[in-house]
């Protein structure tokens, strides 16, 4: 099926690693089960792998042009209903079997999925699923050459410690969005840290979890102030954000 898009969701479905995951994870939940929410539609490839799936499917999506989009594109299923609205503004009257939501990004700092999901998840039905049904977030120490928050698609760094884990969310928790936390992180080089790397991983469910794709929570490098390390040295660091609030909402520091 050829869908018309907006020119980023033509980005998007470009990335087949992202959208094969994605369908995997559709095609492994129990069929003909009877409401799915696509929420933050875009053009309605999702809505388009649930509609075999589902009895019903109702797809909101916000920014017109891509409501547009997703409302041609699946116009001729008769079980999915394409609505142009605000998820935070949309009056739910019925609860879902299956909530899907791919308002992703790194850390989801600046995209709305954690209020969103706070907000629709009291429209799921008790035995309901989220997919994706989380995230984890690892961090790594850096030296990088661009002294601001950037992603690191073509940036050039130098990592200087192995990756940890600092936090993970299961979407069907109640998740405050206002987020921080402190970590210690041991220097594997010696070299000038300037930075923070911040990965996504992403939960499609028990089986299935994905790295950063191109369209997909690439990694975040965020700025430190200068510090010299060497091999074996601790460094403890906090960072506070906001997620949904956008990469704005970031600050770290040292401990």
């Amino acid at each position: 099926m050829k869908f018309k898009t907006t020119p980023y969701h033509h980005d998007l479905l470009k990335d087949t690693d992202r959208l094969a995951v994605f369908y995997e994870a559709i095609e492994q939940y129990d069929s003909n089960t009877d409401l799915a929410y696509d929420l933050g539609c875009g053009s309605g490839v999702l809505s388009y792998f649930l509609s075999s799936k589902f009895k019903e499917v109702i797809s909101i999506e916000a920014d017109f042009k891509a409501f547009k989009c997703a409302d041609e594109n699946l116009a001729n299923f008769d079980n999915v209903h394409v609505i142009n609205s605000d998820v935070l503004e949309h009056d739910f009257t019925k609860k879902a079997d299956l909530i899907v939501c791919e308002m992703l990004d790194t850390a989801l700092i600046d995209e709305e999925e954690i209020p969103v999901l706070n907000y629709a998840k009291k429209f799921l039905k008790d035995s309901g699923i989220i997919i994706p049904q989380g995230i984890v977030n690892t961090v790594e120490l850096v030296n990088m050459q661009r002294h601001h928050i950037h992603w690191d698609e073509g940036a050039k760094y130098d990592v200087l410690s192995d990756e940890m884990v600092y936090s993970q969310f299961n979407f069907l928790d109640d998740i405050n969005p206002d987020f921080e936390a402190d970590f210690k992180l041991k220097a594997n080089k010696d070299g000038m840290l300037n930075g923070l790397k911040i990965t996504t991983y992403t939960k499609l469910n028990d089986e299935i979890i994905a790295g950063p794709l191109p369209m997909l929570n690439p990694p975040l490098l965020i700025p430190l102030d200068e510090r010299q390390i060497k091999v074996n040295d601790f460094i403890h660091v906090e960072i506070k954000y906001s997620m949904g609030k956008g990469i704005e909402s970031i600050k770290t520091g040292y401990l």
